[in-house]
């Protein structure tokens, strides 16, 4: 950090309020730039300061500036970090309003999940993130198709959220179908596990938060890939669906929720149909009222 030029109050006091790159609205003046080095201090101070509003903070730091061309000080860092923060603020504003566009309420939740995806960068090493990237593009334009909205993608999983259970139910399938098309020329076929679920969560500044994101992510973990398992919710919130069926596979064990959880696998033209035993502990038959 660059030290503090010394600055007697004395001095301080007969300094003029254009000698300051910021004097709010209560007369207290802050970053003297009345000579090179307290231009280059300012520079590195501008950021611990707290401005009124944005429009202070821009008049400041066009002073800032100004003062900077003056006295022949190149404001490299300076100019980095604001353009920085101003493409984090670009970001962060650009997140909000597509999150103001998410559906609230009862929420159908879609979460996909890469079939070994380790055993696969083992293998690509280097060449998996273009594996990666062409099947996140790949889910991405069948959830837009379909009127979903990305939540998160992060490693090798994707998280979309639908107003929707038929629409997020259709992303699925366009999903499964669109990668079982695909030709990998380098590898072996990639698949997706997919599991949906439908329920209220509190849409926060970070995303969905609640039991219904817990779920649907363990929905898919139970799953194989190409397979599409939905919870007992999302089977009721779908109801009846032309051409596809659900195969009900029972009641399972999901690490985290305090009851098993009804399953059932999706079966429609262009989607596997055998998969090997779930991949969570297949609860107990409930003991009727006269069982002995």
């Amino acid at each position: 950090m660059v030290p503090m030029p010394a600055l007697s109050e004395s001095e301080r006091a007969r300094l003029k309020d254009s000698a300051f790159a910021y004097v709010d609205s209560l007369g207290r003046r802050r970053l003297p730039i009345h000579d090179v080095a307290h231009v280059r201090n300012a520079l590195a101070r501008f950021e611990q300061v707290s401005f009124e509003d944005d429009a202070a903070r821009e008049r400041a730091r066009e002073k800032l500036l100004r003062a900077a061309a003056k006295f022949g000080v190149a404001p490299i860092g300076f100019l980095g970090g604001q353009l920085e923060k101003e493409r984090t603020a670009a970001q962060i504003r650009s997140r909000a309003a597509e999150m103001a566009r998410w559906p609230r309420g009862s929420v159908t939740f879609v979460l996909s999940d890469i079939e070994g995806s380790t055993k696969i960068l083992r293998r690509l090493g280097d060449g998996y993130a273009a594996v990666l990237r062409d099947v996140r593009a790949l889910i991405r334009k069948q959830v837009k198709s379909a009127g979903g909205f990305e939540v998160d993608a992060r490693a090798d999983e994707y998280f979309a959220a639908f107003a929707r259970p038929a629409r997020a139910l259709g992303a699925a399938i366009a999903i499964q179908r669109a990668l079982a098309r695909q030709s990998w020329p380098e590898h072996d076929a990639v698949r997706v596990r997919i599991g949906l679920h439908s329920g209220r969560s509190s849409l926060t500044e970070s995303g969905y938060v609640g039991i219904a994101v817990h779920t649907a992510a363990r929905v898919c973990d139970a799953g194989h890939g190409g397979q599409i398992l939905v919870s007992s919710a999302a089977l009721l919130a779908l109801g009846e669906q032309a051409a596809i069926t659900f195969r009900t596979l029972g009641r399972y064990h999901l690490e985290g929720l305090a009851e098993p959880e009804e399953l059932s696998q999706v079966v429609a033209d262009g989607l596997a149909d055998e998969f090997p035993k779930l991949r969570a502990r297949l609860a107990r038959a409930r003991r009727t009222s006269g069982a002995r």
